[in-house]
Protein backbone atom coordinates (compact mmCIF):
# COMPACT_ATOMS: atom_id res chain seq x y z
CA UNK A 1 0.00 0.00 0.00
CA UNK A 2 0.97 3.98 -0.87
CA UNK A 3 2.13 5.45 1.67
CA UNK A 4 0.04 9.17 2.87
CA UNK A 5 3.04 11.07 1.37
CA UNK A 6 3.03 9.27 -1.82
CA UNK A 7 -1.26 9.47 -2.03
CA UNK A 8 -0.71 13.24 -1.02
CA UNK A 9 2.07 13.43 -4.40
CA UNK A 10 -0.47 11.91 -6.84
CA UNK A 11 -3.60 13.63 -5.64
CA UNK A 12 -1.51 17.05 -6.15
CA UNK A 13 -0.44 15.54 -9.59
CA UNK A 14 -4.20 14.81 -10.99
CA UNK A 15 -4.73 17.91 -10.10
CA UNK A 16 -2.34 20.10 -11.84
CA UNK A 17 -2.52 17.30 -14.46
CA UNK A 18 1.44 16.33 -14.70
CA UNK A 19 2.71 12.73 -14.23
CA UNK A 20 3.06 11.79 -10.48
CA UNK A 21 7.23 10.97 -11.09
CA UNK A 22 7.74 14.52 -12.25
CA UNK A 23 6.49 15.30 -8.08
CA UNK A 24 8.50 12.60 -6.99
CA UNK A 25 11.47 13.48 -8.59
CA UNK A 26 11.39 17.16 -7.05
CA UNK A 27 10.59 15.93 -3.94
CA UNK A 28 14.23 14.34 -3.90
CA UNK A 29 15.95 16.98 -5.53
CA UNK A 30 14.47 19.14 -2.67
CA UNK A 31 15.98 16.82 -0.20
CA UNK A 32 19.39 16.44 -1.66
CA UNK A 33 19.29 20.47 -1.83
CA UNK A 34 18.57 20.57 1.77
CA UNK A 35 20.72 18.36 3.03
CA UNK A 36 23.96 20.05 0.78
CA UNK A 37 22.53 22.87 3.02
CA UNK A 38 22.70 21.37 6.09
CA UNK A 39 25.70 19.27 6.08
CA UNK A 40 27.29 21.97 4.25
CA UNK A 41 28.91 19.57 1.83
CA UNK A 42 29.94 19.48 -1.85
CA UNK A 43 30.48 15.43 -2.20
CA UNK A 44 27.69 14.10 -5.06
CA UNK A 45 24.49 13.70 -2.65
CA UNK A 46 21.51 11.94 -4.30
CA UNK A 47 18.35 10.77 -2.56
CA UNK A 48 14.82 8.31 -3.20
CA UNK A 49 11.74 8.00 -1.72
CA UNK A 50 10.38 5.25 -0.80
CA UNK A 51 7.10 4.44 -2.48
CA UNK A 52 5.21 2.25 0.27
CA UNK A 53 6.94 3.50 3.56
CA UNK A 54 7.32 7.12 2.49
CA UNK A 55 10.43 7.08 3.93
CA UNK A 56 13.25 9.28 1.96
CA UNK A 57 17.20 8.30 2.34
CA UNK A 58 19.99 10.70 0.98
CA UNK A 59 23.51 9.47 0.58
CA UNK A 60 26.73 10.99 -0.85
CA UNK A 61 28.46 8.44 -3.99
CA UNK A 62 32.37 8.45 -4.12
CA UNK A 63 34.22 6.28 -6.80
CA UNK A 64 37.03 3.80 -5.02
CA UNK A 65 40.87 4.39 -6.34
CA UNK A 66 43.26 1.99 -4.84
CA UNK A 67 45.76 4.35 -3.51
CA UNK A 68 45.62 7.93 -1.68
CA UNK A 69 47.95 9.21 -4.35
CA UNK A 70 45.21 8.40 -6.58
CA UNK A 71 43.00 10.54 -5.01
CA UNK A 72 42.33 13.77 -6.75
CA UNK A 73 38.73 15.06 -5.12
CA UNK A 74 38.07 14.13 -1.59
CA UNK A 75 34.66 15.02 -1.57
CA UNK A 76 34.11 12.37 -4.70
CA UNK A 77 36.99 9.85 -4.29
CA UNK A 78 37.85 7.29 -1.26
CA UNK A 79 40.48 5.23 -0.97
CA UNK A 80 40.18 1.20 -1.50
CA UNK A 81 41.07 0.78 2.52
CA UNK A 82 38.38 3.54 3.69
CA UNK A 83 35.68 2.11 1.41
CA UNK A 84 35.84 -1.17 2.54
CA UNK A 85 35.80 -0.21 6.58
CA UNK A 86 32.17 1.14 5.28
CA UNK A 87 31.32 -1.73 2.90
CA UNK A 88 33.73 -5.39 2.57
CA UNK A 89 32.89 -5.89 -0.66
CA UNK A 90 33.83 -2.45 -2.22
CA UNK A 91 36.42 -2.96 -4.50
CA UNK A 92 38.82 -0.48 -6.86
CA UNK A 93 36.52 1.12 -9.62
CA UNK A 94 33.36 0.41 -8.26
CA UNK A 95 31.18 3.20 -6.03
CA UNK A 96 29.88 3.45 -2.15
CA UNK A 97 27.37 5.02 -0.42
CA UNK A 98 27.58 7.16 2.60
CA UNK A 99 24.19 7.37 3.65
CA UNK A 100 23.55 10.52 5.82
CA UNK A 101 20.68 11.17 8.27
CA UNK A 102 17.95 13.45 6.91
CA UNK A 103 15.70 13.72 10.21
CA UNK A 104 17.78 16.61 11.19
CA UNK A 105 17.78 18.97 8.52
CA UNK A 106 16.09 21.62 10.79
CA UNK A 107 12.97 24.04 9.81
CA UNK A 108 15.17 26.43 7.37
CA UNK A 109 16.14 23.10 5.26
CA UNK A 110 12.53 21.84 4.97
CA UNK A 111 11.37 25.62 3.96
CA UNK A 112 14.28 24.90 1.29
CA UNK A 113 12.75 21.49 -0.03
CA UNK A 114 9.37 23.56 0.14
CA UNK A 115 10.60 25.65 -2.08
CA UNK A 116 12.23 23.36 -4.26
CA UNK A 117 9.35 21.10 -4.57
CA UNK A 118 6.99 24.23 -5.81
CA UNK A 119 9.16 25.33 -8.38
CA UNK A 120 9.97 21.81 -9.76
CA UNK A 121 5.66 21.56 -9.89
CA UNK A 122 5.12 24.79 -11.07
CA UNK A 123 7.80 24.32 -14.23
CA UNK A 124 6.07 20.84 -14.38
CA UNK A 125 2.86 22.18 -15.09
CA UNK A 126 4.21 25.15 -17.53
CA UNK A 127 5.47 22.27 -19.88
CA UNK A 128 2.40 20.34 -19.85
CA UNK A 129 0.16 23.48 -20.96
CA UNK A 130 2.97 24.41 -23.89
CA UNK A 131 3.28 20.75 -25.02
CA UNK A 132 -0.95 20.54 -25.01
CA UNK A 133 -2.19 23.84 -26.79
CA UNK A 134 0.92 24.31 -28.80
CA UNK A 135 -0.33 21.04 -30.90
CA UNK A 136 -3.48 22.75 -31.10
CA UNK A 137 -2.65 25.83 -32.73
CA UNK A 138 -5.88 27.11 -35.19
CA UNK A 139 -8.51 25.08 -33.55
CA UNK A 140 -11.41 26.31 -32.45
CA UNK A 141 -12.35 25.88 -28.70
CA UNK A 142 -14.76 27.00 -25.89
CA UNK A 143 -14.19 29.27 -22.91
CA UNK A 144 -15.36 31.27 -20.98
CA UNK A 145 -14.64 34.83 -19.79
CA UNK A 146 -13.10 34.91 -16.51
CA UNK A 147 -12.40 39.08 -16.45
CA UNK A 148 -11.05 41.82 -18.10
CA UNK A 149 -7.93 43.42 -18.09
CA UNK A 150 -7.90 46.91 -19.67
CA UNK A 151 -8.07 46.05 -23.59
CA UNK A 152 -7.46 42.72 -23.36
CA UNK A 153 -10.20 39.43 -21.88
CA UNK A 154 -8.68 36.48 -20.34
CA UNK A 155 -10.67 33.11 -21.01
CA UNK A 156 -11.05 30.16 -18.98
CA UNK A 157 -10.25 27.47 -21.61
CA UNK A 158 -10.00 24.48 -19.10
CA UNK A 159 -6.20 23.64 -17.73
CA UNK A 160 -5.00 27.10 -18.19
CA UNK A 161 -5.94 30.59 -18.87
CA UNK A 162 -5.67 32.16 -22.38
CA UNK A 163 -5.41 35.89 -23.62
CA UNK A 164 -7.23 37.66 -26.12
CA UNK A 165 -5.51 41.22 -26.98
CA UNK A 166 -7.79 43.71 -28.53
CA UNK A 167 -6.16 43.43 -32.03
CA UNK A 168 -7.54 39.96 -31.55
CA UNK A 169 -11.23 41.09 -31.25
CA UNK A 170 -14.48 42.31 -33.44
CA UNK A 171 -15.00 46.36 -32.82
CA UNK A 172 -18.75 45.10 -32.64
CA UNK A 173 -18.17 42.79 -29.82
CA UNK A 174 -17.85 43.26 -25.59
CA UNK A 175 -17.68 40.88 -23.40
CA UNK A 176 -19.40 40.01 -19.89
CA UNK A 177 -17.99 38.09 -17.26
CA UNK A 178 -19.16 34.53 -17.14
CA UNK A 179 -19.27 34.81 -21.04
CA UNK A 180 -19.30 31.98 -22.89
CA UNK A 181 -17.43 32.32 -26.57
CA UNK A 182 -15.96 30.40 -28.92
CA UNK A 183 -12.69 31.19 -29.45
CA UNK A 184 -9.55 30.40 -31.86
CA UNK A 185 -6.27 29.05 -30.67
CA UNK A 186 -3.50 30.98 -32.29
CA UNK A 187 -0.60 30.91 -30.49
CA UNK A 188 1.33 29.47 -27.39
CA UNK A 189 4.30 32.01 -25.81
CA UNK A 190 6.80 31.03 -23.52
CA UNK A 191 7.33 33.75 -21.08
CA UNK A 192 8.54 33.98 -17.43
CA UNK A 193 5.37 33.69 -15.87
CA UNK A 194 4.71 30.35 -18.05
CA UNK A 195 3.30 30.02 -21.26
CA UNK A 196 0.82 31.89 -22.43
CA UNK A 197 -2.34 31.27 -25.04
CA UNK A 198 -3.66 33.26 -26.77
CA UNK A 199 -6.76 33.25 -28.49
CA UNK A 200 -8.96 35.30 -30.95
CA UNK A 201 -12.20 35.97 -32.24
CA UNK A 202 -10.79 37.98 -35.53
CA UNK A 203 -9.08 35.40 -37.17
CA UNK A 204 -10.79 33.96 -40.42
CA UNK A 205 -10.72 29.71 -38.91
CA UNK A 206 -13.39 31.48 -36.63
CA UNK A 207 -15.88 32.01 -40.05
CA UNK A 208 -14.91 28.51 -41.40
CA UNK A 209 -15.83 26.76 -38.19
CA UNK A 210 -18.70 28.52 -37.80
CA UNK A 211 -19.77 27.53 -41.35
CA UNK A 212 -19.11 24.36 -41.16
CA UNK A 213 -21.05 24.12 -38.15
CA UNK A 214 -24.08 25.34 -39.83
CA UNK A 215 -23.80 24.08 -43.29
CA UNK A 216 -24.09 20.47 -43.76
CA UNK A 217 -22.51 20.43 -47.06
CA UNK A 218 -19.36 21.58 -46.17
CA UNK A 219 -19.22 19.21 -43.07
CA UNK A 220 -19.34 16.43 -45.27
CA UNK A 221 -17.28 17.79 -47.83
CA UNK A 222 -19.82 18.26 -50.69
CA UNK A 223 -18.77 22.19 -50.66
CA UNK A 224 -15.14 23.05 -49.88
CA UNK A 225 -13.97 26.45 -48.69
CA UNK A 226 -11.44 27.54 -51.35
CA UNK A 227 -9.99 30.90 -49.64
CA UNK A 228 -10.95 33.24 -46.87
CA UNK A 229 -10.08 36.76 -46.48
CA UNK A 230 -11.80 38.79 -43.15
CA UNK A 231 -11.68 42.11 -41.73
CA UNK A 232 -13.52 41.69 -38.20
CA UNK A 233 -15.92 43.79 -37.52
CA UNK A 234 -16.30 45.30 -40.78
CA UNK A 235 -16.57 42.04 -43.67
CA UNK A 236 -15.90 39.12 -44.56
CA UNK A 237 -15.37 37.37 -48.19
CA UNK A 238 -15.70 33.65 -48.40
CA UNK A 239 -14.83 31.57 -51.87
CA UNK A 240 -16.84 28.06 -51.95
CA UNK A 241 -16.84 25.28 -54.68
CA UNK A 242 -18.88 22.61 -55.10
CA UNK A 243 -17.66 19.04 -55.90
CA UNK A 244 -21.46 18.02 -57.04
CA UNK A 245 -22.45 19.77 -60.25
CA UNK A 246 -25.95 19.46 -58.70
CA UNK A 247 -25.42 21.28 -55.28
CA UNK A 248 -25.38 25.07 -56.04
CA UNK A 249 -22.24 26.23 -53.43
CA UNK A 250 -23.82 29.33 -53.11
CA UNK A 251 -27.12 28.70 -52.21
CA UNK A 252 -26.34 25.93 -49.58
CA UNK A 253 -24.27 28.60 -47.55
CA UNK A 254 -26.69 30.96 -47.60
CA UNK A 255 -29.52 28.49 -46.85
CA UNK A 256 -33.80 29.31 -47.21
CA UNK A 257 -34.21 32.57 -47.10
CA UNK A 258 -30.32 32.64 -45.64
CA UNK A 259 -31.41 31.25 -42.26
CA UNK A 260 -27.60 29.67 -42.16
CA UNK A 261 -25.79 32.87 -43.49
CA UNK A 262 -27.88 34.54 -40.97
CA UNK A 263 -26.95 32.71 -38.10
CA UNK A 264 -23.43 32.72 -38.61
CA UNK A 265 -24.27 36.49 -38.69
CA UNK A 266 -25.42 37.17 -35.47
CA UNK A 267 -22.58 34.66 -34.22
CA UNK A 268 -20.11 37.31 -35.06
CA UNK A 269 -22.30 40.12 -34.40
CA UNK A 270 -23.46 41.48 -37.05
CA UNK A 271 -20.41 41.30 -39.62
CA UNK A 272 -20.99 41.49 -43.06
CA UNK A 273 -20.17 38.24 -45.25
CA UNK A 274 -19.99 38.18 -49.05
CA UNK A 275 -20.63 34.02 -49.89
CA UNK A 276 -18.57 34.04 -53.90
CA UNK A 277 -17.83 30.88 -56.29
CA UNK A 278 -15.10 29.68 -56.47
CA UNK A 279 -12.94 29.91 -59.82
CA UNK A 280 -9.77 28.78 -61.98
CA UNK A 281 -9.62 31.23 -64.08
CA UNK A 282 -8.31 34.25 -62.30
CA UNK A 283 -10.25 36.66 -64.77
CA UNK A 284 -13.43 35.64 -63.36
CA UNK A 285 -12.53 34.97 -60.33
CA UNK A 286 -11.65 38.85 -59.73
CA UNK A 287 -15.18 39.95 -61.78
CA UNK A 288 -17.14 37.56 -58.66
CA UNK A 289 -14.60 39.11 -56.12
CA UNK A 290 -15.33 42.61 -56.65
CA UNK A 291 -18.98 41.84 -55.85
CA UNK A 292 -21.39 43.88 -55.84
CA UNK A 293 -19.47 46.42 -57.87
CA UNK A 294 -20.06 45.41 -61.77
CA UNK A 295 -16.96 44.98 -63.75
CA UNK A 296 -16.37 46.42 -67.28
CA UNK A 297 -13.48 44.02 -68.24
CA UNK A 298 -9.99 42.34 -66.55
CA UNK A 299 -6.82 41.85 -67.88
CA UNK A 300 -3.65 39.88 -66.87
CA UNK A 301 -0.79 42.19 -66.38
CA UNK A 302 1.65 39.69 -65.02
CA UNK A 303 0.79 36.36 -64.72
CA UNK A 304 4.00 35.65 -63.33
CA UNK A 305 3.52 38.36 -60.08
CA UNK A 306 0.00 37.33 -60.03
CA UNK A 307 -0.67 40.92 -61.04
CA UNK A 308 -4.40 41.78 -62.76
CA UNK A 309 -5.94 45.37 -64.44
CA UNK A 310 -9.31 45.46 -63.47
CA UNK A 311 -11.68 48.23 -65.46
CA UNK A 312 -14.90 49.62 -64.06
CA UNK A 313 -17.58 51.98 -65.31
CA UNK A 314 -17.22 55.63 -63.74
CA UNK A 315 -20.07 54.89 -61.56
CA UNK A 316 -18.98 51.65 -60.04
CA UNK A 317 -15.52 53.06 -59.37
CA UNK A 318 -16.36 53.60 -55.67
CA UNK A 319 -18.34 50.61 -55.25
CA UNK A 320 -15.92 48.39 -56.38
CA UNK A 321 -12.99 50.22 -54.43
CA UNK A 322 -15.32 50.31 -51.34
CA UNK A 323 -15.02 51.83 -48.38
CA UNK A 324 -11.37 52.76 -47.10
CA UNK A 325 -10.07 50.70 -49.87
CA UNK A 326 -12.33 47.95 -47.97
CA UNK A 327 -13.69 45.72 -51.27
CA UNK A 328 -10.49 45.70 -53.64
CA UNK A 329 -8.54 44.93 -50.19
CA UNK A 330 -10.63 41.99 -49.43
CA UNK A 331 -10.93 40.87 -53.14
CA UNK A 332 -6.83 40.77 -53.50
CA UNK A 333 -6.36 39.04 -50.10
CA UNK A 334 -9.16 36.24 -50.96
CA UNK A 335 -7.25 35.77 -54.70
CA UNK A 336 -3.79 36.15 -53.48
CA UNK A 337 -3.22 38.61 -56.29
CA UNK A 338 -2.63 42.41 -56.91
CA UNK A 339 -5.11 44.24 -58.41
CA UNK A 340 -5.41 47.48 -60.10
CA UNK A 341 -8.79 49.36 -60.24
CA UNK A 342 -8.96 52.16 -62.86
CA UNK A 343 -12.44 53.79 -64.44
CA UNK A 344 -13.35 54.25 -68.26
CA UNK A 345 -12.03 57.82 -68.09
CA UNK A 346 -8.35 57.34 -66.22
CA UNK A 347 -8.48 54.24 -68.62
CA UNK A 348 -8.87 56.54 -71.75
CA UNK A 349 -6.41 59.14 -70.42
CA UNK A 350 -3.98 56.71 -70.27
CA UNK A 351 -4.31 55.91 -73.42
CA UNK A 352 -3.97 58.59 -75.15
CA UNK A 353 -0.85 60.04 -72.91
CA UNK A 354 0.41 56.91 -74.30
CA UNK A 355 -0.37 56.92 -77.85
CA UNK A 356 1.24 60.49 -77.56
CA UNK A 357 3.95 59.52 -76.11
CA UNK A 358 4.61 57.01 -78.98
CA UNK A 359 3.98 60.19 -81.66
CA UNK A 360 6.22 62.29 -79.72
CA UNK A 361 9.06 60.41 -78.89
CA UNK A 362 11.37 61.25 -81.53
CA UNK A 363 14.97 62.56 -80.57
CA UNK A 364 17.39 63.56 -83.02
CA UNK A 365 21.24 63.41 -82.62
CA UNK A 366 22.80 66.59 -82.09
CA UNK A 367 25.13 65.91 -85.35
CA UNK A 368 22.03 66.82 -87.42
CA UNK A 369 22.35 70.68 -86.61
CA UNK A 370 24.47 72.11 -88.71
CA UNK A 371 25.11 75.08 -86.96
CA UNK A 372 26.82 73.68 -83.88
CA UNK A 373 30.51 73.04 -83.98
CA UNK A 374 32.18 69.80 -83.47
CA UNK A 375 33.94 71.05 -80.28
CA UNK A 376 30.56 72.83 -79.09
CA UNK A 377 28.32 69.18 -79.52
CA UNK A 378 31.34 67.15 -77.36
CA UNK A 379 30.89 69.57 -74.58
CA UNK A 380 27.01 69.42 -75.11
CA UNK A 381 27.42 65.40 -75.41
CA UNK A 382 29.56 65.43 -71.89
CA UNK A 383 27.53 67.33 -70.39
CA UNK A 384 24.29 64.51 -70.92
CA UNK A 385 23.13 66.52 -73.84
CA UNK A 386 22.67 64.48 -76.83
CA UNK A 387 19.68 65.26 -79.06
CA UNK A 388 18.17 68.41 -80.47
CA UNK A 389 14.90 67.96 -78.28
CA UNK A 390 16.87 68.04 -75.38
CA UNK A 391 19.03 71.06 -76.04
CA UNK A 392 15.79 72.91 -76.98
CA UNK A 393 14.00 71.94 -73.31
CA UNK A 394 17.15 74.02 -72.05
CA UNK A 395 16.99 77.24 -70.52
CA UNK A 396 20.15 79.93 -70.80
CA UNK A 397 20.77 80.09 -67.26
CA UNK A 398 20.57 75.44 -67.55
CA UNK A 399 23.08 76.15 -70.89
CA UNK A 400 25.57 78.72 -68.26
CA UNK A 401 26.38 76.05 -66.07
CA UNK A 402 27.72 73.73 -68.20
CA UNK A 403 31.88 74.27 -68.61
CA UNK A 404 33.14 75.57 -71.56
CA UNK A 405 29.68 77.82 -73.05
CA UNK A 406 29.01 81.62 -72.73
CA UNK A 407 27.06 84.45 -73.71
CA UNK A 408 27.82 84.17 -77.54
CA UNK A 409 28.20 80.07 -77.17
CA UNK A 410 24.27 80.63 -76.13
CA UNK A 411 23.86 82.98 -79.07
CA UNK A 412 24.73 80.77 -81.17
CA UNK A 413 23.03 77.42 -79.81
CA UNK A 414 19.56 79.28 -80.09
CA UNK A 415 20.28 80.28 -83.44
CA UNK A 416 21.59 77.48 -84.59
CA UNK A 417 18.60 75.54 -83.14
CA UNK A 418 15.92 77.77 -84.65
CA UNK A 419 17.27 77.36 -88.08
CA UNK A 420 17.19 73.37 -87.86
CA UNK A 421 13.36 74.10 -86.75
CA UNK A 422 12.19 76.35 -89.18
CA UNK A 423 13.70 74.06 -91.87
CA UNK A 424 11.87 71.13 -90.60
CA UNK A 425 8.74 73.38 -90.90
CA UNK A 426 9.43 74.49 -94.62
CA UNK A 427 10.06 70.90 -95.19
CA UNK A 428 6.87 70.08 -93.86
CA UNK A 429 4.58 72.36 -96.29
CA UNK A 430 6.63 71.19 -99.14
CA UNK A 431 3.30 69.51 -100.24
CA UNK A 432 0.98 72.33 -99.90
CA UNK A 433 3.31 73.85 -102.27
CA UNK A 434 3.00 71.27 -104.79
CA UNK A 435 -0.73 71.47 -104.64
CA UNK A 436 -0.75 74.87 -105.45
CA UNK A 437 0.90 74.70 -109.21
CA UNK A 438 -1.45 71.37 -109.73
CA UNK A 439 -4.15 73.43 -108.59
CA UNK A 440 -3.43 76.45 -110.92
CA UNK A 441 -2.50 73.97 -113.85
CA UNK A 442 -6.30 73.16 -113.28
CA UNK A 443 -7.83 76.40 -113.75
CA UNK A 444 -5.65 76.92 -116.77
CA UNK A 445 -7.36 73.65 -118.67
CA UNK A 446 -10.77 75.11 -117.27
CA UNK A 447 -10.24 78.39 -119.13
CA UNK A 448 -8.60 77.55 -122.64
CA UNK A 449 -9.77 80.01 -124.90
CA UNK A 450 -8.66 82.44 -122.48
CA UNK A 451 -5.06 83.87 -121.22
CA UNK A 452 -3.24 81.48 -118.69
CA UNK A 453 -4.13 82.44 -115.27
CA UNK A 454 -1.52 83.72 -113.07
CA UNK A 455 -1.37 83.97 -109.33
CA UNK A 456 -0.80 87.61 -108.38
CA UNK A 457 0.91 88.38 -104.75
CA UNK A 458 -2.05 89.21 -102.69
CA UNK A 459 0.00 92.72 -102.00
CA UNK A 460 -1.17 93.40 -105.81
CA UNK A 461 -3.36 95.55 -106.10
CA UNK A 462 -6.61 93.96 -108.18
CA UNK A 463 -6.60 91.23 -106.27
CA UNK A 464 -9.63 90.57 -104.31
CA UNK A 465 -9.86 89.65 -99.94
CA UNK A 466 -11.02 86.66 -100.80
CA UNK A 467 -8.35 85.57 -102.65
CA UNK A 468 -5.60 87.12 -100.53
CA UNK A 469 -7.08 84.95 -97.58
CA UNK A 470 -6.89 81.82 -99.27
CA UNK A 471 -3.36 82.26 -100.04
CA UNK A 472 -2.54 83.21 -96.51
CA UNK A 473 -4.07 79.97 -95.18
CA UNK A 474 -1.97 77.82 -97.86
CA UNK A 475 -5.87 76.84 -99.24
CA UNK A 476 -4.13 76.33 -102.55
CA UNK A 477 -7.43 74.55 -104.37
CA UNK A 478 -9.53 77.54 -102.71
CA UNK A 479 -6.82 80.37 -104.51
CA UNK A 480 -7.23 78.30 -107.60
CA UNK A 481 -10.85 78.93 -107.93
CA UNK A 482 -10.97 82.45 -107.00
CA UNK A 483 -8.35 83.31 -109.46
CA UNK A 484 -10.14 80.96 -112.58
CA UNK A 485 -13.37 83.22 -111.26
CA UNK A 486 -12.07 86.55 -110.96
CA UNK A 487 -9.68 86.18 -114.27
CA UNK A 488 -12.40 84.59 -116.38
CA UNK A 489 -13.43 86.80 -120.04
CA UNK A 490 -16.81 88.65 -120.11
CA UNK A 491 -19.95 86.71 -120.72
CA UNK A 492 -21.67 87.80 -124.34
CA UNK A 493 -24.85 89.16 -123.34
CA UNK A 494 -26.95 86.80 -125.94
CA UNK A 495 -25.30 83.95 -123.64
CA UNK A 496 -26.84 85.22 -120.64
CA UNK A 497 -30.17 84.22 -119.57
CA UNK A 498 -32.07 85.44 -116.25
CA UNK A 499 -35.05 82.71 -114.93
CA UNK A 500 -38.00 83.71 -114.02
CA UNK A 501 -37.98 87.56 -116.04
CA UNK A 502 -38.64 88.44 -119.27
CA UNK A 503 -35.61 88.83 -121.31
CA UNK A 504 -34.03 92.99 -121.71
CA UNK A 505 -34.70 94.64 -125.08
CA UNK A 506 -31.67 94.50 -127.06
CA UNK A 507 -31.33 98.21 -127.94
CA UNK A 508 -31.33 98.99 -131.90
CA UNK A 509 -28.21 100.18 -132.37
CA UNK A 510 -26.50 96.82 -131.01
CA UNK A 511 -24.68 94.60 -133.72
CA UNK A 512 -25.52 91.01 -132.88
CA UNK A 513 -22.48 88.28 -133.04
CA UNK A 514 -23.09 85.65 -135.51
CA UNK A 515 -25.40 83.29 -134.06
CA UNK A 516 -23.97 80.02 -133.20
CA UNK A 517 -25.96 76.37 -132.17
CA UNK A 518 -25.66 76.22 -128.70
CA UNK A 519 -27.34 73.31 -126.89
CA UNK A 520 -29.40 74.22 -123.96
CA UNK A 521 -29.11 71.28 -121.06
Amino acid sequence: MASALYQFIEAVSREKGIDPQIVVSAVEDAIVVATRKHYKSMESLKAELDKDSGAITAWAVKNVVESPAEVEDPNLQITLTDAQKIDNAAEVGGEIRLYKQTDVLGRIAAQLAKQVIFQKVREAERDTIFNEYSGRVGEIINSTVKRVEGPDVILDIGKAEARMPRKEQSRLESFAVGERVRVVLVRVEKASKGPQVVVSRAAPELVQNLFQSEVPEIYDGTVVIRAIAREAGERTKIAVLSKDKDVDCVGACVGMKGMRVQSIIRELRGEKIDIIEFHEDPVTFAEKALQPAKVSRVSIVDASDKHLEVVVDDTQLSLAIGKKGQNVRLAAKLMGWKIDIKSEEEKRQEVEQQMSALVTNTSTPLENVTGLGEGLVEKLAAAGVTTVEALADMTPEQLEEIPGIGPKTIEKISLAVNEYFSNLETADNLPDAEIADEAAEEAAAVAPDAEATEFNDPAEEGASEEFKEAVDGNQALEAAAIAGVENAPAADLAEVHVHGEEPAPVPQDTVLPEETETETK
